[in-house]
């Protein structure tokens, strides 16, 4: 079995979910091979860059291993106009790689001619493998692997939509050299496509395997173990040595780590997760916090990033009693919890650095249309406990929602001024409304994003909040005020979140 990673992603950590089914393969017996072709394919395209002639350009090929060196030293993390530097210096190299047709960056791929939502497109893409960026790269490793015999099974692991054109030239190309190998294609972008209503498998000529969900179970069966090797859906058993973990663009190894799958909440009605109806599923909390910590003392990471949807009330009580022992950090909801500087204080000393913390909006009435369960004020005093305890927070916000109008917005803008200093990162975002969302069917919807695997739809807005306007007010006024616009340039660039911690006092 080979487990493959395609480009393009973040190159800075293992990816998660193929980290645990080598993991859970190797527990029943069955040692598994992962390929990180998204690591290996992008330093490959940036090393081969052929720049351009203006200084710029010049000066990042002439300094390109230096900035790679300086990326993977926590050093550079101190100085963050020269971790600036270095980042923009590597993606305009990798930008150069992509040529006239695919506009390339360290956190995207898109094509020009070519879309990730069309299924025609995808089955264009595996008819001319040779046509993708990546090509001479993949087709000699796969080679490799392939040539031998060795390998019966190929899975490919599908997380984001910059992944799925690489994907999908990397299973045409297998298909035709060597077709007895048998193609499986899984990950998160897979599940999202099989949860929709309208979903059809048109990829059956080329892939033999279309797993939703977990795919533990369903590989270890494949591989001819009993169903009860296949056990819970969440494992906790990670082979984050399978991959080249010093090759990363992250100063030590950020090692995933993940404690439930779903949502616990799953109500919100702008997350596609609630359209899709996603099961929840936890580890014991118990369980939860000793897996880490095992890991932990196993890999002895810089940074372990914990991946769920959110992390529940009752994990992070868990993690305070049994600390991994490393600085750690994740996604959570603002719960009672959190709004309790005591246990805020007791979730740093456990080792947690930063929170990402979905708010959406400073407006009580837009959250509660929503569906969120939170209280703005409860917003507020947990932003000053999480920031008092000396813990990072990262803040997400969403405009254009059905509910919103621009006073709305503008109070969600006054919201994030007056908390300034509690806010040490945010992310904005122009809503989105799934095409199975509950409120979908209230709204009228117009074209966008047009494509048969597209998860969203456009639609009037009611209160003539429309994207355009959206955009204008986010770019013209939100992010020019002086507080906002200071929180707003301490984003890492492409990295975004990944990197974050790495700049908070607590982790300094």
């Amino acid at each position: 079995m080979l487990l493959i990673n395609p480009p393009v992603a973040k190159p800075c950590e293992p990816p998660a979910g193929l980290a645990r089914l080598a993991g859970a393969l190797g527990d029943a017996g069955h040692p598994c091979k992962v390929l990180d072709m998204n690591l290996e394919g992008m330093l490959r395209l940036i090393s081969n860059a052929v720049p351009g002639d203006d200084r710029w350009s010049q000066r990042a090929a002439r300094n390109l291993s230096r900035n790679l060196d300086a990326l993977r030293d926590e050093r550079t993390y101190r100085n963050f106009d020269r971790y600036k530097r270095c980042v923009n210096d590597v993606n305009r190299l990798f930008a150069f790689a992509g040529g006239e047709d695919t506009r390339l960056s360290l956190s995207d791929c898109e094509d020009r001619c070519l879309s990730p939502l069309r299924s025609e497109d995808l089955l264009e893409a595996a008819l001319h493998p040779e046509d993708s960026p990546f090509h001479d790269h993949f087709a000699g490793r796969l080679r490799e692997e392939f040539g031998l015999g060795g390998e019966r099974f190929a899975g490919f692991s599908l997380t984001y939509l910059s992944q799925a054109l690489a994907a999908f030239a990397m299973m045409g190309f297998v298909r035709s050299e060597f077709p007895g190998v048998k193609i499986i294609l899984g990950g998160g972008l897979v599940t999202s496509w099989m949860s929709a209503s309208a979903w059809k498998n048109g990829f059956g000529g080329l892939i033999d395997h279309v797993v939703a969900g977990p795919g533990e179970a369903f590989l270890l069966g494949l591989l001819g173990s009993p169903p009860e090797a296949g056990g819970r859906k969440i494992s906790t058993s990670y082979a984050c040595d399978a991959f080249p973990l010093k090759d990363y663009l992250s100063p030590g190894m950020i090692m995933p780590y993940s404690t439930s799958a779903g949502c616990y909440w799953g109500k919100c009605s702008f997350c596609p997760e609630t359209a899709e109806g996603t099961p929840y599923a936890q580890l014991a909390p118990i369980e939860a916090a000793a897996g880490l910590r095992e890991l932990a003392e196993e890999y002895r990471p810089a940074l372990a990033h914990i991946v769920d949807n959110a992390i529940s009330p009752s994990v992070l009580k868990a993690l305070v009693n049994e600390p991994p022992g490393v600085p750690w950090y994740g996604f959570a909801r603002v719960t009672k919890e959190l709004t309790d500087e005591g246990f805020c204080r007791d979730l740093r000393a456990s080792g947690c650095v930063m929170l990402k913390l979905g708010v959406e909006s400073g407006d009580q009435d837009v959250l509660d249309g929503m569906r969120k369960g939170i209280g703005i004020s409860d917003v507020s005093k947990a932003l000053k406990a999480l920031t008092r305890a000396g813990i990072g927070t990262y803040v997400y916000l969403l405009f254009g929602t059905p509910g919103e109008d621009e006073e709305a917005a503008r109070r969600t803008m006054d919201f994030i001024v007056e908390h300034h200093e509690f806010i040490g990162f945010v992310n904005l975002a122009v809503f989105n409304l799934p095409h199975s969302s509950p409120d979908a069917a209230a709204l009228d919807a117009k074209p966008f994003y047009g494509g048969d695997l597209s998860f969203y739809t456009d639609f009037v807005h009611p209160k003539g909040w429309d994207r355009r306007k959206v955009r204008r007010f986010i770019d013209r006024e939100f992010t020019r005020h002086p507080a906002i616009r200071e929180i707003v340039n301490r984003q890492p660039p492409y990295f975004t979140s990944n990197h974050a911690p790495f700049f908070v006092d607590a982790f300094c």
